[in-house]
């Protein structure tokens, strides 16, 4: 009897088109009619960091001794036209989370956390909230097309100014933030009805293109009195020219948002093919900076799947001054935590596999809205958590830049990396494991 054989035994093969999961997306397709949404960010296999490998010290570089001698890990950012730029102990910093794709007591944990070891935090969508600023040493303001939650009062607050033209997982899209997380709060701090669902602008509403930001800008700073660094967000794709136009503009800082950056929601389709990998695109900013003659001057800041010491060192070695998590920091908060194996299944999905923060019933209580979910987050314990992880990437990266020979972060080069396949060479620019070989680059 063949049903007792299995699909192997049965001569069966899977289509590498049409696999299981893109079958049971038609499937869904077909059956409701709507698009799939959901966040978190691109889950198909991408070339990432770890197709790069260090080239540590042996006899033709010295390493230096741990204990002995001193690797530094700050960084300043702001510094070509604020009056107050930020001066960081670690190059890891928090992405922009909103509350209402977040909780408050998440939003406060970020803070509470990233204070703890002296890096900033950033606010997201839909305004400042009393929580974040209060437990935030270094808070970043993000200014995004929707305007939501804007309020001129809350930029001067802030340390920092974050323009956002787009994002990894969906540039040239805007988010989504549905009925279900638009309590009373959430309504009243964005000037929307409660309950009802909401798609944020994907462009600003008063420019059109890099001389209209110049003015943006320059109003931005008259607001703060220039006492706070400007930075531009883009979203990974025509990384060369949109950071070249983002210098123009005036910006003290630029961030770059690889396609694996996460989302609270957006289309499925949107964030597994729009966009372009993280590792694509740094090596694309940094020529954009060194032949605007700018680089180190205007910092660069890379986002989009960083998830340990070994990501920051390499973004800081392709040139980043700094980086940026957002799905690993609600990682370390408790997001997808196994305590709640049960409750993820009981909702249709499983621990490590939560993706479906648009619909706010996340059991840990990081990404909703539900008062008795939210209840069960501890935001002190939270902040412990993400300090902790922090000071651990942190002191990875330290280890790697003393591996190879370097007395702070930002000494790592180009030439400290190689890479373990075509792919990544091209895109990096370094030379494929064993040769001196780049390739496109005619060496």
């Amino acid at each position: 009897m063949t049903e007792n054989l299995s699909i192997e035994q049965r001569g069966l093969r899977e289509s590498a088109t049409f696999d299981r999961t893109t079958i049971a997306a038609i499937q869904r397709a077909a059956e409701t009619g709507i698009y799939d949404i959901r966040g978190w960010g691109a889950k198909r296999k991408l070339p990432h960091f770890d197709d790069l490998l260090f080239l540590g010290a042996s006899m033709s570089r010295y390493p230096l001794e741990g204990y002995r001698e001193r690797c530094d890990t700050d960084v300043w950012l702001g510094t070509r036209n604020a009056k107050y730029p930020l001066h960081l102990s670690t190059p890891v910093t928090i992405a922009g989370m909103s509350f209402g794709a977040l909780s408050a007591g998440a939003k406060e944990a970020l803070g509470r956390g990233a204070s703890e070891v002296g890096t900033s935090t950033t606010t997201g969508d839909g305004g400042m909230t009393p929580e974040e600023r209060g437990q935030s040493k270094h808070l970043v303001y993000q200014y995004l097309p929707s305007r939501y939650g804007m309020n001129p009062d809350d930029l001067r607050k802030a340390d920092a100014i974050e323009v956002v033209l787009g994002q990894g997982a969906k540039p040239g899209g805007g988010g989504m933030l549905l009925g279900q997380k638009i309590s009373e709060r959430v309504a009243a701090m964005r000037t929307l009805p409660e309950g009802i669902d909401q798609r944020s602008a994907c462009r600003h509403p008063d420019w059109t293109g890099p001389d209209d930001l110049a003015i943006k800008i320059n109003e931005l700073r008259e607001i703060t009195d220039w006492e706070k660094p400007i930075y531009v967000k883009v979203g990974a794709s025509r990384t060369y020219y949109d950071v070249k136009l983002a210098v123009h503009s005036g910006a003290d800082v630029v961030v770059v948002d690889g396609m694996q950056g996460g989302t609270a929601a957006t289309q499925e389709v949107f964030i597994e093919h729009v966009g372009i990998p993280t590792l694509a695109a740094i090596p694309q900013a940094v020529q954009a900076l060194q032949e605007l003659g700018v680089h180190r001057e205007v910092q660069l800041i890379v986002s989009g799947g960083i998830r340990n010491g070994a990501d920051v060192a390499k973004a800081m070695a392709l040139g980043a001054d700094a980086v940026a998590i957002g799905t690993a920091a609600l990682i370390a908060l408790g997001d997808n935590d196994p305590r709640y194996a049960k409750e993820y299944e009981a909702i249709g999905s499983a621990a490590g596999y939560y993706d479906d923060f648009q619909d706010g019933r996340d059991p840990a209580g990081i990404s909703t809205q539900d008062p008795e979910l939210s209840a069960r987050f501890d935001p002190v314990l939270g902040g412990k958590r993400l300090a902790n992880f922090l000071r651990v990437m942190t002191m990875e990266a330290q280890t790697i830049a003393r591996a190879c020979g370097k007395a702070h972060l930002q000494h790592l080069e180009p030439e400290d990396l190689v890479a373990i396949s075509i792919e990544a060479a091209a895109m990096a620019r370094v030379p494929l494991a064993g040769t001196g070989w780049i390739p496109g680059s005619g060496l």
